[in-house]
């Protein structure tokens, strides 16, 4: 059974230690009822030193090892810490030597949030791309000046290292793993209770050269977030700008140096995006399917559908149900 540590170091961040736990323990509760016994990883948290370990807001938790006798693991999560994480790795240098050790044997390393400094302080990084949370892009930089820092990137990939610049990505990059580890069909399930919107591609969307939604406006990221929760209404671009406290022009100009497209742009993609998944998934009629993601006149979204995918949703219903082509990721399936 392939082995999974996710690593417990005092005053971290609950959720980037629960997120992982929780994600990968619901993936092996559906592989299991699907009597798939070959797909379940065994999940462990590991503690620095002692086991009971008190994380952020004063939470204990008991850990089932410690770094002196854990398991070689396949995969490991390395958590956020509230508060300075200068401090933290200073207080903990044995964990990047135990990180230096797991990686030179094979083992893929998730840093989230903050965990970035401890994988950069062990060398992990140098030359390699990262990113970490936004407040802390300064002191990591002048720490770590050899780590290529991507400050509008929220997740980075560079061989067997993962890295997360926020909690929320923890959830994206967990899909991730799971879709590697489980499977497509799993993963889906898995999105369905744990995300807001069920992505078809967790690979092409996380992994990507252009990786145009992964920037550090939290403003931008909150009218992303509530465009994704009400796609499917009447919205209009000025009714968001006020709702933000932002102008239209604000909104515009904040929305595409942070995203490369317009607010408009990024909502159509969004409800084709949705569409995409109906015309595959369903046996909704085309009108149907326009209403379900936010256009009542069915000709329009024809139009529009077409104009962004180079085909009709009717024929693009054709081509994938018959596996011709991948949409998402233009390229062919066999």
């Amino acid at each position: 059974m392939r082995e999974v540590s996710i690593v417990a170091i005092p005053r971290a961040l609950g959720s980037t230690i629960t997120i992982p736990l929780e994600m990968l323990s619901a993936a092996n509760d559906i592989a299991r009822a699907k009597r798939r016994p070959e797909l379940l990883v065994n999940i462990e948290v590991i503690a620095v030193r002692e086991r009971r370990v008190e994380l952020a807001g004063g939470l204990p938790i008991h850990c089932h090892r410690s770094l002196d006798d854990a398991l070689n693991s396949e995969l490991i999560f390395v958590p956020g810490l509230w508060g300075n994480p200068g401090a933290g790795v200073n207080r903990y240098p044995e964990l990047c030597t135990w990180l230096t050790d797991q990686s030179d044997c094979g083992s893929t390393i998730c840093a989230i949030a903050t965990g970035t400094h401890f994988v950069a302080a062990a060398g992990l990084l140098d030359g390699k791309p990262a990113t970490t949370h936004w407040r802390y892009f300064d002191q990591f930089q002048k720490l770590y000046p050899r780590v290529k820092l991507q400050r509008r990137r929220f997740i980075t990939h560079a061989g067997n290292i993962f890295c997360t610049g926020s909690v929320n990505a923890a959830r994206d990059i967990m899909l991730h793993f799971i879709e590697q580890y489980f499977g497509e069909e799993i993963t889906n399930q898995v999105a369905q209770h744990f995300t807001h919107e069920l992505r078809r591609s967790y690979e092409s969307l996380l992994l990507n050269a252009d990786q145009q939604s992964t920037h550090h406006d939290e403003t931008i990221i909150k009218v992303q977030e509530w465009l994704q929760d009400n796609y499917s209404g009447a919205v209009q671009i000025g009714d968001i700008a006020d709702r933000f406290k932002l102008s239209v022009r604000s909104l515009n100009r904040r929305f595409r140096y942070a995203t490369n497209t317009t607010p408009l742009r990024y909502l159509q993609e969004l409800r084709i995006n949705h569409a995409k998944e109906l015309l595959k998934q369903s046996n909704l009629v085309i009108a149907e399917v326009s209403d379900r993601v936010g256009y009542q006149d069915s000709s329009y979204f024809t139009g529009l559908f077409k104009k962004l995918n180079a085909v009709t949703p009717k024929e693009y219903r054709r081509l994938v149900r018959n596996k011709l082509f991948v949409a998402e990721t233009g390229s062919s399936e066999s």
